[in-house]
């Protein structure tokens, strides 16, 4: 984080699978009562990001299906102005979009080396294939108390007033169109036009 923000602490549960050609990651903030809160390092309650990743041909035109197509979709409150953020993401975002690619260069080294893994890469490694004939409404949770959990969770996001579900849809197509016009720099730059138009 920037100098002047404190540490964020992150309670998370992740959940990741295979389905046809392609890997899905969901990672979304969850109440965890037992870990009470402090003042540092500040909880983030809410967070929300969404990956899909998956196998595209490659530039050289041979057919091979060597690159990949990353789709993110990503929403936290850091508690900080969102002025702040949007100039974070600005500036800082495709910084992080770069070094995934020297991470995953390193990863891969690493693994040629047979060195062992972390834990959280052992965590990650563990994925649910689904079929592509599979709908997710065939995925049912094992018990009751799991059907009440969720229906819990369901009640505390309308509370909070986020319905992920709109957030996801919502920012997928928004990527989509803003990746693909260059429209998303020319909202930022009209949305600051006019806030500094209104001061």
């Amino acid at each position: 984080f920037p100098f002047f923000c404190s540490d964020r602490e992150y309670i998370i549960a992740r959940r990741i699978w295979e389905a046809g050609n392609a890997y899905h990651c969901v990672t979304k903030g969850v109440p965890y009562p037992d870990l009470q809160k402090r003042d540092k390092p500040r909880r983030v309650e809410l967070y929300f990001s969404s990956w899909v990743i998956r196998a595209v041909e490659s530039r050289k035109g041979d057919g091979q299906m060597t690159a990949c197509e990353v789709a993110l979709v990503h929403y936290e409150d850091m508690g900080i102005p969102k002025d702040v953020a949007k100039l974070g993401v600005r500036h800082g975002m495709w910084g992080t979009v770069k070094k995934l690619h020297s991470g995953m260069r390193a990863y891969q080294n690493a693994r040629k080396t047979n060195s062992s893994l972390s834990r959280c890469a052992q965590m990650a490694r563990i994925t649910t294939k689904i079929s592509p004939d599979e709908s997710a409404g065939s995925l049912r949770p094992a018990t009751v108390e799991d059907e009440k959990d969720r229906t819990m969770g369901m009640r505390r996001e309308h509370d909070n007033g986020l319905d992920w579900k709109w957030i996801a849809i919502g920012g997928t197509v928004a990527l989509a169109f803003g990746l693909h016009s260059g429209i998303i720099g020319k909202a930022l730059l009209v949305g600051a036009g006019r806030r500094m138009a209104r001061r």
